[in-house]
This record gives structure tokens, C-alpha cells and sequence, in this order.
């Protein structure tokens, strides 16, 4: 029972944050996997691609944004190109690093940003 309730506790906590805040919900999902159901580094990043590969939740945060009128097609079609050409290389050299180098490069790109967030706003 709990081994069901934790993902969907960890998909609400997601959406929410990207819903509310426009990040990716791997930064959610990837961690809190690895915390309350000890996903190796790999399986975790497997079911946060899962997850954003099927478009429905996404949707459901972006209409909002949508509605208000913040979307700039063009800039984001332009990410989209690099993203899905950046996602097929990134993909290749995430199932070829050990999983304990590749947790640190997840943990540190997030520290970086965090750090940038904080001291430059």
C-alpha cells in the first residue's frame, strides 16, 4: 500500500512545484525516489523521463500560463529543438556513467542553480 501511495505523493508534490514554479519535476522526482524508495540514481532519472514524456500532466500546469497569455512560441519551439537533441546525447551518457558519478552531477547542477537563484535575484 504505501509502496502506491509514496509515487503518487512524490507526482503531486511535482506537479505542484512545476505547475507553480516552471521546473522540470525531475528536481522532485529524481531525489525524493531515491529517498523514500531507494531508486539507484539510474532508475530514478528513467521514471522522471517516463513521467514528462506523457505530455497530459504538463498540459494541465502550462494551460494556465497559456490562458494568460505568457507563451512565446517561438523561444519555445527553439528550446524544444535543443532539448530533444540535448535529451538524446544526455540520455546516451546517463546510462553510460556509474550511477554514484552520475547522482553527484544531478546534486551539483542543482546546488549551482540554487546558489544562482539565491544570490541573484
Amino acid at each position: 500500500m504505501l509502496f502506491q501511495v509514496i509515487p503518487i505523493f512524490i507526482g503531486l508534490l511535482a506537479g505542484f512545484g512545476s505547475g507553480l514554479l516552471g521546473i522540470g519535476g525531475s528536481v522532485i522526482i529524481v531525489p525524493l525516489l531515491g529517498l523514500f524508495l531507494t531508486f539507484s540514481q539510474h532508475q530514478a532519472q528513467a521514471v522522471a523521463l517516463t513521467v514528462l514524456l506523457i505530455p497530459i500532466g504538463i498540459f494541465a500546469g502550462w494551460i494556465s500560463y497559456f490562458k494568460a497569455g505568457h507563451v512565446n512560441w517561438l523561444v519555445a519551439g527553439l528550446v524544444l529543438v535543443g532539448f530533444i537533441v540535448g535529451a538524446f546525447f544526455g540520455g546516451q551518457l546517463g546510462v553510460s556513467l556509474d550511477a554514484k558519478i552520475l547522482k553527484r552531477i544531478f546534486a551539483g547542477f542543482m546546488l549551482v542553480l540554487a546558489l544562482y537563484m539565491l544570490f541573484n535575484s
